[in-house]
């Protein structure tokens, strides 16, 4: 086993601080990466302040993970020492049941979470990106194209695969609206994605403060949700609605703006239940829908997309010893679009 440093939560109540921690040794299939740039995701909040209730302390956040390959194991084909490396939302899945081979990997049972987690053995932690290096098996690794700013590129392995995967499963592109809901760190790119794809991108915010970002990213519309003119006009309009919010917004009011057979799909997690009523469902045949990261095939056909099309996150990049400050900013929505850690930092 080798040390790694980072920093971690020890309590939910308390700020992050530097930990010093073990690395399980590598194995034959696995390779170590040093880690250059770990992006903050808004769901490393809720882990760290144990929102959803699944806490395991001491916790290292981070899955968003951009470094250099600096060891291969014996069995390792896929890298070399040098190359390019990320980690995203998880490092292990089931490998035996059929669902895996059709890209469900990350639905099925056996997920191995890239933090707050135990490692297939079922006792060593995982622990994440907010540290100098991890070890993970090349599977679950995935390639960065070169052309691609490498810190702007960390939040792709989580917001990026996250707005992607619901974008391809519902088809959108060209003659397809599609309209986010939230223009934060996962919003923003579902914009840049989503116009990449060739649909019609609508923005619908709680104000107009980023519409010009909105516009310049690739939106066509930009609308503030605090309007209710808004859901009178767009009333039947979309084709699709990713939802990016965790705030408790009324559910029935955005699928009101679907057209029959829509679909508005949940990608933030707000902390109580949402009603929502049989009427708003049912008479266009609209559906309310959920989606989760993506596999780490479709994970690395992202990366390629946005290599193809220069697509990156748009980053504040912090210190280290920034990150609490940078969790109370994200939740002012102080940030434009994702606050990335330079691990050199620490």
């Amino acid at each position: 086993m080798a040390f790694a440093r980072g920093y971690a939560a020890t309590d939910a109540s308390k700020p992050l601080e530097p930990f010093t921690f073990e690395r399980r040794a590598p194995n034959a299939d696995d390779i170590v990466i040093d880690i250059k740039y770990s992006g903050i995701c808004h769901s490393d909040i809720h882990q760290v302040r144990n929102e959803w209730g699944n806490a395991k302390y001491p916790m290292v956040p981070g899955h968003e993970i951009v470094g250099i390959v600096s060891a291969v194991g014996s069995g390792v084909t896929k890298f070399k020492v040098g190359d390019k490396a990320g980690v995203g939302c998880f490092v292990n899945s089931c490998t035996t049941c059929a669902t895996r081979d059709v890209d469900l990997e990350h639905y099925m049972p056996g997920l191995v979470q890239t933090y707050n987690d135990v490692e297939a053995d079922g006792t060593t932690p995982t622990y994440g990106g907010y540290s100098d290096s991890i070890v993970v098996k090349e599977g679950y690794a995935l390639s960065i194209p070169d052309n691609l700013d490498f810190a702007a590129t960390a939040p792709l392995l989580c917001a990026g695969i996250t707005l992607y995967s619901p974008l391809m499963h519902w088809k959108a592109g060209p003659g397809k609206k599609v309209a986010i809901v939230g223009m934060g760190g996962l919003g923003h790119m579902g914009v840049k994605i989503g116009a990449a794809l060739g649909a019609e991108i609508t923005v619908l915010s709680q104000s107009l403060s980023k519409k010009e970002d909105g516009l310049k990213l690739g939106a066509t519309h930009y609308y503030a949700t605090s309007d209710a003119e808004t859901f009178t006009s767009l009333a039947g309009s979309f084709d699709l609605i990713l939802c990016t919010v965790s705030a408790e917004i009324d559910w029935n009011a955005y699928l009101g703006l679907l057209k029959a057979d829509g679909a508005l799909v949940l990608l933030g997690v707000p902390e109580n239940p949402v009603p929502v009523h049989a009427f708003a469902l049912i008479p266009g045949r609209r559906s309310l829908a959920g989606s989760m990261i993506g596999s780490i095939k479709e994970t690395q056909e992202m990366l390629d997309f946005c290599g193809k099309h220069d697509i990156v996150s748009d980053i504040e990049l912090i210190r280290m010893d920034q990150v609490n400050e940078a969790y109370e900013r994200v939740l002012k929505s102080d940030v434009r679009y994702r606050f990335v850690i330079d691990a050199a930092t620490i």
